[in-house]
């Protein structure tokens, strides 16, 4: 137990800005065990983004309540997975080879690819957020971060680490059968709960099928692409690229919850 809490911290630590106690004797292998945790940093981060979203809503508009929420949320990860979606926008936008997308996503400064990136990605976020009823938006945030976050546990399990040459910040490069289990219950385990409700609900049937349908395909359909993008191009991933899978397919089940709600 003391081992578990030990890697619960670690990932808590790397992920977000909440201080955590110092971790004598690190190494970066530690990060490989505390990878089944992702998720769950993904359903605080959703739960905080729920919280302010839910708290700002009663005084403020929808619109500005989802701005504070995400506001919020970047604030609490310091923009970490925004950074690896615009870091891997450059390096694959600007790059012609392995090593010279490699390069550019080493570079700290932001390009073109990355600036446009990431403001889509910002953009289309809030709009789809903002036009979900405010019932649905917590739901869907918690929901959306536990998953997102289990995506990039599954490009770490399929695919391989690709090191960048020379000194790399410490990252997360296997992960375990077992804690690959452990990272889906965590990933799944607000969704499911959001299932279990329609069904005590007494939703009809279709209706909850097609929630399922119009969530997990739009997922599974970016996490594919990406996967195999970066596959094709780099041989495996980077820590960039996990950030990117998260932002993008934080997106697509936003956008699945979006027209589902808007269809039901």
């Amino acid at each position: 137990m003391k081992q578990e809490w030990r890697h619960l911290l670690l990932a808590l630590g790397f992920f977000t800005r909440i201080p955590v106690p110092n971790l004598p004797d690190f190494k970066d292998a530690d990060l490989n065990h505390a990878a089944k945790y992702f998720p769950l940093i993904g359903i605080l981060v959703g739960l905080v983004a729920a919280l302010v979203y839910f708290l700002a809503h009663f005084i403020l508009t929808q619109s500005l309540a989802v701005l504070i929420s995400m506001a919020a949320t970047i604030y609490l990860t310091g923009a970490f997975h925004e950074d690896g979606l615009a870091d891997s926008a450059d390096g694959l936008g600007g790059g012609w080879n392995k090593e010279r997308i490699l390069t550019i996503m080493q570079d700290s400064r932001l390009g073109t690819y990355g600036a446009t990136a990431l403001f889509l990605m910002l953009f289309a976020k809030f709009q789809t957020i903002n036009a979900m009823s405010p019932i649905v938006v917590p739901v869907a945030l918690i929901s959306g971060h536990a998953l997102s976050r289990l995506a990039a546990v599954w490009v770490m399990r399929c695919l391989v680490y690709v090191r960048f040459e020379g000194k790399s910040k410490p990252l997360a490069t296997a992960i375990s059968t077992i804690d690959t289990l452990i990272a889906h219950m965590f990933g799944l385990a607000p969704y499911l709960v959001v299932i279990v409700l329609l069904v005590l609900s007494q939703h009809a049937w279709q209706t909850i099928a097609l929630l399922i349908l119009l969530t997990s395909l739009p997922v599974l359909c970016v996490w594919w692409w990406w996967a195999h993008k970066i596959q094709r191009w780099l041989g495996g991933y980077t820590g960039d690229t996990l950030g990117a899978i998260q932002q993008m397919t934080e997106l697509a089940f936003y956008l699945g919850v979006l027209v589902w709600s808007l269809h039901v």
